[in-house]
């Protein structure tokens, strides 16, 4: 394995009581929540780019993170350290998942044979690694974002030429992750927008978006993967206007181009609420879409307006989005990355499991808050009285052929029909919210 996490032993579930910081005080991975383990139903995964290739850089600051795989060499031969990092630290944090960028886990070479080279030659060591260790793939996706030819998009690009790179590389993306037995293939267009409308063809770039989406969702079938395919929402940054802005628009584009049923949305955290929402208005709106695939598990910080990434820490954030999804039968192919980075300031080994144990503990005692909730059937009950109406005559009358504007105006008159205000009892909700956290 590695040398660089020697000091740490596995991390162990010890309670509560513990004042041992390198433990799990709630996440008991064998312990039964809705009819299956912690470790089943949360489907935790540590993300490859932030956990080992982050160095630590800010708008305002050089690198601070300093991992012998970082250090001047053969690309190829660092890759393979941090590969052997990476699987020591799965083994020992016990994330049964793993996610990665396919620029994350091998180089770019000087063409793109070469670069192709590189990764088939990690994704070899990777394959042996993950029947060794038993740990999954959650998902891959293909890094579109970060190289200079895709300043102006990678899809949406102006240039044809860029247009068919990413296709080739996705292409490779998909074929690593179909071979690693990967459950889940995302697409995040992070430059899939603009900076100013004055030099943009809108239309040009939606529609080289849509056909970029078609020719995934054919390779797809063509290769026989199982998995789900992700769309990932974010309003913008690092563009000032991204057409995956959030669910919705996302699910507008996939309905006008008659993918809905073939791509499902990766939701995260930080993304929602720069968009304006918050987290469970997003995972809602993509349930009530049949649209839930994976999570981002993460969280922003209210003072900053940009993607701070940071580690979940508190189960109020998280328990209403938790139980939308659990009260729905939780995940099927998805589950939790931690799309999370330590801060700059931590750059001893330990913060990077003080990080994941803080957050894999907030998703356990969240998930355990859900179970009490859903059990006790409280608020299921309150919103049926609300709608109850929509199931006696006139309700399911409204939804029938047999109505229109004529008949419903004929109905109000004849019927006296005076509706009186009902309350919605939000503040009580609220208040029963809070004794389950």
């Amino acid at each position: 394995m590695s040398d660089y996490f020697n000091n740490i032993k596995e991390i162990k579930f010890e309670g509560i009581e513990s004042d041992n910081p390198l433990s799990f005080k709630y996440y008991n991975e064998n312990q039964i929540v809705l009819g299956k383990s912690m470790k089943e139903q949360l489907r935790f995964a540590t993300c490859y780019w932030h956990t080992f290739t982050w160095p630590g850089l800010d708008p305002f600051g050089g690198q601070t993170l300093q991992r012998p795989w970082m250090d001047s060499g053969d690309p190829l031969k660092m890759a393979e350290v941090k590969l052997n990092a990476a699987f020591d630290f799965f083994t020992k944090i016990k994330t049964p998942y793993f996610c990665f960028h396919d620029r994350d886990i091998a180089p770019e070479g000087d063409n793109y044979l070469t670069t192709k080279k590189n990764l088939e030659y990690i994704i070899k060591i990777m394959e042996q690694k993950m029947k060794e260790t038993g740990i999954q793939l959650l998902w891959g996706t293909a890094n579109s974002f970060s190289h200079k030819r895709y300043m102006s998009g990678a899809s949406t690009n102006p240039d044809p030429e860029v247009f068919a790179y990413i296709a080739a590389q996705v292409k490779d993306c998909m074929d690593a992750t179909h071979y690693l037995g990967g459950q889940n293939y995302v697409l995040w267009g992070g430059r899939e927008g603009y900076e100013t409308i004055l030099n943009t063809n809108m239309k040009k770039e939606l529609d080289n978006l849509a056909r970029f989406l078609e020719l995934v969702v054919d390779y797809k079938n063509k290769i026989g993967f199982k998995g789900q395919i992700l769309l990932e929402p974010k309003p913008h940054e690092p563009t000032k206007h991204q057409y995956d802005f959030d669910a919705a628009s996302c699910l507008a584009l996939l309905r006008k181009i008659g993918l809905e049923k073939e791509i499902k949305l990766n939701i995260e955290v930080n993304h929602a609420t720069l968009s304006g929402h918050n987290f469970e208005h997003e995972i809602a709106y993509a349930i009530a879409n049949d649209a839930l695939g994976s999570i981002d598990i993460n969280r922003g910080d209210t003072l900053l307006g940009w993607d701070t990434d940071q580690f979940p820490n508190n189960p109020a954030d998280l328990i209403m989005a938790f139980y939308f999804i659990y009260s729905n039968g939780g995940f099927d192919k998805g589950g939790l990355n931690f799309d999370a980075k330590i801060r700059r300031q931590s750059i001893n080994p330990e913060d990077l499991f003080y990080a994941h144990i803080g957050g894999m503990d907030t998703c356990a005692k969240t998930l355990l808050a859900v179970e009490k909730l859903i059990n006790d059937n409280i608020i299921p009950k309150y919103i049926i009285d609300r709608y109850q109406k929509w199931d006696e005559e006139l309700g399911k009358s409204i939804h029938s052929k047999n109505i229109d504007l004529n008949k419903l105006h004929q109905i109000v008159i004849e019927n006296k029909l005076n509706p009186k205000a009902k309350s919605g009892q939000q503040e009580m909700l609220e208040n029963l919210l809070n004794k389950y956290l």
